[in-house]
């Protein structure tokens, strides 16, 4: 099955390890990053989530790791506790068919002194956030200057939850000859700075996936005022998925729809950056366990957090940040899998509608009737028609005219007679259409 990795010139026991985690063939990031990891270049690869790039460095890394040496080899940041034990979990994987090299996850939250004893016996590979990372080096529970590779994934993430100056100092210490691995969704200007200042200039890896995955259903529901909540109850009981996600665009929006939904009998959970570490580690054991059918969730957890077999997304609200769309939809329809991704817009968010139809998003306009999500006019073809009715009206609304002596309810008596002439205008041009046929 793993004979598709051949062409890295791997061993046969990575190549073993590559088949006992079920990998038949290598993605495009993997494709163009792997054989870069292995001649020791630095890497800069764009790329969003689901693309397969933690294990575009975790395999090259392991592979290369010389069990001879006793100082810590790898060192790979991320941003969220989340994320770092999630590849702390994938290394494992892989690891089971090398028992020889150690592994160990430093992450907040937990007792430093413990963490700087487990340091100070130099495990071959290093994951943790860039904040334990560096804390561990200034209390000599860790040496970096003998790591030779440097992993930071989710870059723009990592600079915009403020740790840019952890990175740094992380960053000078090693040595100069040490290989960047540098993976990120975005590449923010405060990230360029970084990369020219250790990497110089050097190729970005661009991965563009197809902003319309085949796997995904992208429906789009109109939602009229503030009826929002109103319309994720409904979609809760009429949907019924592996397990689906509803993203809101801040703490707060969140809070409040989770209050909403569980009030009203939906068994939901909630996940966002304002919750305590011991709660976060509390609900992520919980939705791994499927112990919820909806999970409430800010922006966190379309980069942070990595649920296996998400069948659907909510967006409760639309981002203005077009790439945090991409990760949130790029939670479903992840390998063989199939997803659904319903956006909620209310009138006054056409305008981001419109920005997303841009980058090449094709929604399927949906509503639901008699418990289904069921296709409906797009809303450009509503808008048509109700730039149509207006000329139509503009054009009769001569022939209905006022009466001299106004009485009550003469509004609605010119009303009723103005419709009835739209009607007569529409059948006419209906027989109009079918004699021409």
């Amino acid at each position: 099955m793993s004979n598709a990795f051949k062409r890295f010139r791997f061993s046969e026991q990575m190549l073993n390890a590559i088949e006992s985690i079920n990998f038949s063939h290598p993605t495009l990031v993997q494709e163009r990053v792997i054989p870069k990891v292995l001649k020791k270049e630095n890497v800069v690869a764009q790329s969003e989530t689901g693309s397969g790039k933690s294990h575009a460095f975790l395999l090259p890394i392991i592979h290369e790791i010389n069990t001879e040496d006793t100082h810590t080899q790898a060192v790979i940041l991320a941003p969220t506790r989340e994320l770092a034990k999630q590849l702390h979990q994938m290394t494992l994987e892989v690891l089971r068919s090398f028992p020889e090299i150690r592994a160990a996850a430093f992450i907040g939250g937990t007792d430093i002194e413990r963490d700087v004893q487990k340091a100070s016996k130099s495990p071959h590979i290093v994951i943790g956030t860039p904040t334990r990372i560096k804390d561990l080096r200034d209390k000599g529970g860790l040496n970096l200057h003998s790591v030779e590779r440097l992993v930071i994934d989710e870059a723009d993430l990592m600079i915009d939850l403020g740790f840019l100056e952890q990175i740094d100092s992380i960053s000078s210490t090693v040595s100069d000859s040490s290989q960047f691995l540098v993976f990120s969704a975005t590449i923010p200007e405060a990230l360029r700075i970084f990369l020219r200042k250790y990497i110089g200039e050097t190729e970005i890896i661009i991965i563009d996936q197809p902003r319309n995955k085949a796997s995904i259903h992208y429906s789009l529901v109109p939602v009229k005022g503030d009826d929002k909540s109103a319309k994720v109850l409904a979609l809760t009981q009429n949907i019924t998925p592996y397990i689906g996600l509803i993203f809101a665009n801040s703490k707060e929006r969140a809070d409040e729809l989770f209050e909403y939904l569980n009030s009203n009998g939906v068994n939901v959970g909630l996940f966002h950056g304002g919750l305590k570490p011991r709660e976060r580690t509390k609900e992520i054991k919980k939705i791994r366990e499927l112990e919820y059918v909806w999970v409430v969730a800010s922006d966190l957890a379309s980069r942070g957090l990595d649920i296996d077999g998400a069948s659907h997304v909510i967006n409760y609200d639309i981002p203005k940040d077009i790439e945090f769309f991409t990760h949130r939809v790029g939670r479903v329809g992840r390998g063989a899998y199939t997803g659904t991704a319903v956006t909620l817009y209310t009138p006054d968010e056409e305008y981001l509608v419109n920005a997303l139809e841009a980058k090449g998003y094709q929604f399927i306009h949906e509503d639901i009737k008699k418990g289904e999500l069921v296709e409906i006019k797009s809303r450009t073809e509503r808008a048509k028609r109700k730039r149509k009715d207006s000329h139509l009206e503009n054009q009769l609304s001569h022939r209905v005219k006022k009466p001299k002596k106004v009485k009550p309810g003469y509004r609605k008596k010119m009303k009723h007679e103005l419709n009835t002439l739209k009607q007569q205008e529409r059948m006419k041009h209906s027989k109009s259409r079918k004699k021409k046929r």
